[in-house]
């Protein structure tokens, strides 16, 4: 019993030999790592290149919505992916969100984060990687600007959105991850419910944070993809050993991870 972490923020652990040791202790044999910075993307291609241990780390660079900073910044970040693209497995943690207080009211910052997830599509689009993509409250404008890129896969990450975009979603061919969420959100159950086993892949978003059974909150690792795995087969209703099989093999095929 083996499984894939699709959706880490490792950058950010206290303790990432303690938590990649605790996750590999669970069965968990490789991870996805998200860049959201410059900063972050550095440290991930640096955990790369530190020796190997017995979870496999491997790198998506981007630059996140909420991240975004001067048009410098953009511009040094979408370099730096540009420059490290041989060691990415996806473009990502990219996309929009127009949620952010900061944002609601002012275009001139929406229209920024427009420029930095339409850099690193065309970086996508070139290279011919997957994008990972952060979509909350922008479901369809990200959906749009994927498909107007040709971009080819697409995982609209802890989809939370309306039914009738992600309808649209997986016409485009694109897939879901779900997360920790599976276990208490109505909009992440419903998505999660709606599509089809082959489009979702299992991921943590480590180090959010999830609940103890006594109620207390902890940051999750990524050993706590196995409770958005058994959330995912409780909502679904799911064999697990068929399950599990299914779900490694969309993580593989998406980020093209080989079998070890």
């Amino acid at each position: 019993m083996t499984i894939i972490d699709t959706h880490t923020h490792l950058y950010d652990l206290p303790d990432l030999a303690g938590s990649l040791r605790e996750a590999a202790d669970a069965g968990v044999t490789d991870v996805v790592a998200l860049g959201v910075d410059l900063a972050s993307n550095q440290k991930h291609i640096e955990m790369c290149q530190s020796a190997p241990g017995r979870v496999r780390i491997h790198p998506a660079l981007g630059l996140h919505p909420g991240n975004i900073t001067t048009r410098e910044d953009t511009a040094a970040c979408l370099q730096f992916i540009r420059e490290n693209i041989s060691q990415a497995v996806a473009i990502g943690e990219a996309g929009l969100d127009f949620w952010y207080k900061w944002v609601r009211k002012d275009d001139v910052k929406k229209q920024e984060q427009r420029e930095a997830f339409q850099g690193q599509l065309d970086l996508a689009a070139q290279f011919g990687l997957p994008v990972v993509i952060h979509a909350r409250g922008s479901w369809r404008e990200c959906l749009e600007m994927a498909k107007a890129s040709g971009i080819a896969r697409a995982d609209f990450h802890w989809y939370s959105g309306p039914v009738d975009v992600l309808r649209d979603i997986l016409d485009a061919g694109y897939v879901i991850s779900v997360s920790p969420a599976l276990e208490y959100s109505a909009d992440s159950r419903r998505a999660a419910e709606f599509a089809p086993l082959d489009r979702l892949l299992v991921e943590t978003d480590t180090p959010v944070m999830v609940s103890l059974p006594d109620g207390t909150r902890v940051a999750s690792g990524p050993k706590d993809v196995w409770r958005t795995f058994r959330a995912l087969c409780s909502v679904k209703k799911l064999d697990e050993p068929e399950a599990l099989q299914a779900l490694n093999a969309n993580a593989r095929a998406f980020f093209n991870i080989p079998v070890l």
